[in-house]
């Protein structure tokens, strides 16, 4: 199936303009493929089994600036005794882990993303963040204190 950069913009809403920066960049790095003339349009350059959810997001997200000592041109005045980037660091291995573990076909597919047994057409679907209770992560540290 072949969509139009057009037909994308008005069905998502998105900006014609910044549509196509995106589609040049998937493009360019070998998950798009786009076809010129009357009958053309972007179609998938590999079948959804084969792109990894988390490749694609560190195509489009390389420097992930989580914090401003991770980007080009610090001017963060504690980068040398802070250890926040490295807390980061931990965060966002794990937060690319899940991603790794899954491709295209698995966002594509009914039911849950990582595996789960698909909702009945009752329940709702899971949508936006779901972040657990402070200091209910294993490990976690800053959580309410018992003294």
């Amino acid at each position: 199936m072949r969509l139009t950069i057009d037909d994308a913009a008005e069905t998502f809403n998105i900006s014609r303009a910044h549509l196509k920066k995106v589609v040049l960049h998937l493009s360019q790095a070998g998950f798009l493929t786009g076809t010129r003339g009357r009958s053309g349009g972007l179609t998938l350059a590999r079948p959804p089994a084969d792109i990894n959810i988390g490749a694609v997001i560190r195509s489009t997200e390389p420097d992930f600036g989580l914090f401003e000592c991770y980007l080009a041109g610090n001017a963060c005045h504690v980068t040398r005794g802070c250890r926040l980037a490295s807390v980061g660091n931990r965060a966002l291995a794990a937060f690319m882990a899940v991603f790794d573990a899954c491709t295209l076909e698995d966002a594509l597919l009914d039911g849950d993303l990582l595996g789960g047994a698909a909702p009945d057409d009752t329940q709702q679907p899971l949508r936006g963040p779901r972040l657990p209770p402070v200091g209910a992560a294993q490990g976690g540290r800053g959580g309410p204190r018992s003294e």
